[in-house]
């Protein structure tokens, strides 16, 4: 595709991602130099229609960057007023009290609320700051100039065949040309992906770490919601087959946030983080809440989790990685949105110094000084040990050693464990089939579980079938040969939409499909498979999931 000859368009900086980080650096830059030209590019359908987080927002972020987001009307709507956390097991529940945790786990002063809408808000503060906002506009290939830096991005290819070749009804996109281009993809982006492969910015760096976050959207009994309460718990149902938890979130309009996270590092090729989620909701506690109510959306998307010793350098010529495109999640806060506006903010700030001088598409150190250094940087050192050692050592010595940790790093502003060491990547982690026992799961009731198939289609997603596959195998054998022979085929359990299944027949080897149609744009096969065999970039522009207030 590079061959081909595409009109082009130049602006100063360009941005490719609508979520928090991206649009928090576009709004800085007008906010810094109003004539700045600055174009913003989102691969889903609408700003927040790929946008998923949990979430409750820390308005830090916000604070920093639109300090009278209040006024302005920012979707801000619910505080936390209850803040609780338990232990499960699977007939009862233990509940943690908050006082022994250190203050970084306090929610009182944030929001609960739904990032997609937030991302929306900040999209109009934006436009009507000046800055250039294009949905439905995926990013497939980068642009690089004569001395290697990135200038710029390919976006708006559509129509291509499902070989991807050139077909009558292709348009091949355009070039999207900036002085310093921005990464804000979310996690494991096709683009950030290549740029820290290039440019080794993970050198030196512990392997990224991550989990996988499945949400759904609940409208409940008035008389069982209690608007602002934040739960979250963890134990039951995974205990020691995986890390994780799950969190329940009282939103406003009788409505209630249930998520489940699973950490990618599990051994047995067996899990079935879907499955997991599904008999979480079965839980007492929570099918309590739930009964009576109706599920109303569904969505999946995976999270970064290395935290600080996993972030890679940030700045490379050309431009810079913002968000959860570096990893900057604070895993025992179960909270990256904060971190991502901060990113957004120090990125711009750095770019304007640069445009200033006269600059252009060199590498921003004082942008990854920043990062590494400032608030961002503060917030996840702190808490730094937590996942490494809960990967290490399980739930309830990590509950005792991670909060010391915290307590220590928070009062002395050092750790006595230094800083430790994640190992091995998620996908080295996964272990022989044959090592490990199946698991069987209850078959879901329809009421308050659910199989996969029917969930996704509260995800509204969508793609084009007649385009290209965009999860690409480097070897389809291996699929085969490999993921199911030596591992169990574990893409048929660890995809949370369905996408990848093998059918088998007596006498015959299984075949491997791929049903991109379904996928949710969560990565976790990117992430997760054990040979790496499957890389995951970015459909046509506007394909994927539509979720409304995710």
């Amino acid at each position: 595709m590079s061959s081909i000859e595409r009109e082009a368009m130049e602006y100063d900086v360009v941005i490719v991602g609508a979520g928090p980080a991206g649009l928090s650096a576009a709004i800085r830059l007008k906010q810094l130099d109003a004539d700045l030209n600055v174009v913003v590019l989102e691969k889903g359908s609408e700003v927040g229609a790929h946008i998923l987080s949990g979430a409750v927002l820390d308005p830090c972020g916000l604070d920093a960057l639109i300090p009278d987001w209040k006024a302005k009307g920012a979707p801000l709507n619910t505080p936390v007023k209850a803040d609780n956390f338990y232990v499960l097991g699977e007939a009862g529940q233990i509940r943690i009290p908050n006082f022994p945790m250190p203050p970084l786990m306090n929610n009182h002063g944030n929001y609960i609320v739904s990032m997609g809408n937030v991302c929306r808000w900040m999209a109009e503060q934006a436009e009507e700051m000046g800055v250039e906002i294009f949905p439905g506009m995926s990013c497939s290939e980068l642009i690089y100039g004569d001395k290697g830096e990135v200038k710029g991005v390919v976006a708006g290819v559509f129509g291509l065949e499902a070989d991807g070749s050139i077909g009558p009804d292709t348009e091949p996109g355009m070039e999207l040309l900036g002085k310093y281009v921005l990464l804000s993809e979310g996690v494991r982006g096709s683009l950030s992906k290549e740029v820290i492969e290039k440019f080794d910015l993970s050198a030196g760096r512990e392997p990224q770490k991550f989990g996988l976050g499945m949400k759904e959207i609940w409208e409940i009994d008035p008389e069982k919601h209690k608007e602002g309460t934040v739960t979250h718990t963890m134990g039951w149902p995974l205990n020691s087959k995986a890390g994780g938890g799950a969190f329940v979130y009282h939103a406003e309009n009788n409505q209630v946030f249930i998520g489940f996270v699973v950490h990618l590092n599990y051994k047995n090729p067996n899990v079935f983080p879907y499955m997991e989620f599904q008999q979480f909701k079965h839980h007492p506690m929570i099918e309590g809440l739930l009964k009576g109510g109706k599920r109303v959306a569904y969505g999946a998307r995976a999270i970064s989790e290395g935290g600080y010793q996993s972030m890679p350098k940030a700045a490379f010529p050309g431009g810079a990685l913002l968000g959860c495109s570096v990893g900057l999640v604070n895993v025992p806060r179960i909270k990256g949105n904060h971190n991502a506006m901060l990113s957004g903010k120090a990125a711009a700030e750095a770019v304007n110094d640069a445009l200033q001088a006269g600059r252009s598409g060199d590498t921003l150190d004082a942008y990854e000084a920043e990062l590494r250094s400032g608030a961002v940087g503060a917030d996840l050192k702190k808490v730094r040990n937590v996942k490494p050692l809960w990967s290490k050592l399980g739930l309830y010595p990590s509950l005792a050693l991670g909060g010391f940790d915290m307590w220590c790093n928070t009062v002395f502003g050092a750790s006595l464990f230094g800083t430790v060491k994640h190992g091995k990547t998620d996908a080295a982690s996964t272990g022989k089939a044959s090592d490990y026992p199946m698991i069987t799961y209850p078959k879901p009731d329809g009421v308050l579980s659910f199989d996969r198939l029917t969930n996704v289609s509260f995800a509204a997603t969508n793609h084009e079938e007649s385009q290209p596959s965009h999860l690409h195998l480097a070897d389809p054998a291996v699929a085969v040969t490999v993921d199911y022979a030596v591992y169990g085929g574990p893409s048929a359990r660890y995809c949370p939409a369905g996408v990848y299944e093998y059918l088998t027949e007596e006498g015959q080897d299984p075949k491997f499909v791929v049903n991109f149609q379904n996928c949710v744009h969560c990565k976790t096969c990117d992430i997760k498979e054990p040979s790496q065999n499957i890389t995951w970039t970015v459909p046509q522009g506007g394909d994927g999931p539509n979720y409304p207030n995710m």
